[in-house]
């Protein structure tokens, strides 16, 4: 699968943009701050009508205008297809796709997968929980569609409990009601945990090996997952702590609390590793996701790597640059990099300036 082609109207610091991709490498180039990012955001949106920065749909609209708008032309087993989204402030968003409206974003995950690397995500490993949770959430939402049900179900269930909750901190007359939330808590989240763990489960076999071929078989990872709380005992721990959720008006138990453990020869890593191990372990999980997709879905993912060469040593740019040969492929850097002129066939390169685009010869 790959995308043809993006054209963007209103979309952050672009008026109007339409770049074409090659199937293959494609190098996006420029200073700081010019638009080199929001190129990749708008792709990301466009597959999965969510930035990957927590941001509101509203910070994505060009400054003074109401409306955006991203079209993208995709092909997945040589079949076209053509993803519309509008994003409009104080309104939801609209999605056709080939010009049918979809009316749940399920409908759309699944139809092209993208797998988005940037800098921040070498923090995945020394950050607080939430931030591995996300990594799992992101890849299993694009994956099955059904995952995606119970996790929204789960968070609108958890968002309407916790306001329950506070509630009750000083109005006790709707205790009884809590039962029900309950119910429903327990039932998304039992699907959830057991849906986290097979993944986990799948992608420790990768991790191994790949995190064995970077360090040359001089570590021995680990990755576990690490439900808050088990799928049997969910039910019973949540009535349990009843009491404490009362006392902080929050529910304190389920799968919002979940992590991954991450261990390098039997020690945390997440604690006690160098920043080096941190980062080699932070691309490790990217890489192992990769080919996890890879095996998942019978095709190749798109990949998206926002400037994040220039934080890598040489043998971690090895280990990235072998993994993207046979994948498209959309890089934003400052400059040509000489490792990147050296290793990869450049296919399509633009330059980037002040949200203008300028197209140059793939390996001039």
């Amino acid at each position: 699968m790959y995308i043809e082609s993006i054209r963007l109207d209103n979309f952050r610091n672009y008026e109007q943009l339409e770049v074409f991709f090659s199937d293959r490498t494609n190098i996006l180039y420029g200073e700081n701050a010019q638009g080199k990012t929001n190129i990749l955001e708008a792709a990301y949106v466009g597959a999965t009508t969510r930035s990957h920065r927590p941001v509101k749909d509203k910070d994505m609209i060009r400054f003074g205008e109401e409306e955006a708008h991203i079209q993208m032309q995709v092909k997945k087993r040589e079949i076209g297809h053509r993803i519309d989204m509008h994003l409009r402030k104080g309104k939801s968003k609209m999605v056709t796709v080939d010009g049918i409206p979809i009316h749940r974003t399920s409908e759309l995950f699944g139809l092209i997968n993208i797998i988005f690397f940037s800098p921040e995500d070498l923090s995945i490993v020394k950050e607080g929980p939430a931030e591995r949770r996300r990594f799992m959430d992101m890849e299993l939402c694009q994956l099955s569609r059904i995952y995606y049900g119970n996790l929204a179900g789960y968070n609108k269930v958890l968002n309407q409990r916790n306001a329950l909750l506070r509630t009750l901190s000083f109005n006790r007359s709707m205790m009884d009601t809590l039962d029900v939330w309950d119910d429903q808590l327990v039932s998304y989240g039992k699907r959830i945990i057991e849906e986290r763990g097979n993944f986990i489960d799948m992608l420790r076999e990768v991790v191994v090996r790949v995190h064995g071929e970077i360090t040359e078989g001089r570590e021995e990872i680990d990755i576990r997952y690490e439900p808050h709380v088990t799928r049997d005992q969910f039910a019973d721990v949540l009535l349990d702590r009843r009491d404490m959720d009362l006392k902080n008006a929050s529910t304190m138990t389920g799968p919002q609390r979940d992590d991954i453990g991450i261990y390098i020869n039997g020690r945390d890593v997440r604690t006690y590793g160098s920043q080096g191990q941190q980062r080699t372990v932070a691309l490790t999980l990217k890489l192992a996701e990769i080919e996890l997709v890879k095996r998942l879905i019978n095709d190749t993912p798109i990949l998206l790597l926002d400037d994040v060469m220039s934080e890598l040593d040489g043998r971690r740019r090895n280990a990235l640059l072998l993994t993207i040969r046979d994948i498209q492929t959309v890089i934003t850097c400052t400059g040509y990099d000489d490792f990147i002129r050296e290793r990869v066939s450049l296919d399509r390169i633009y330059h980037v300036e002040n949200g203008k685009l300028q197209s140059r010869k793939g390996n001039e």
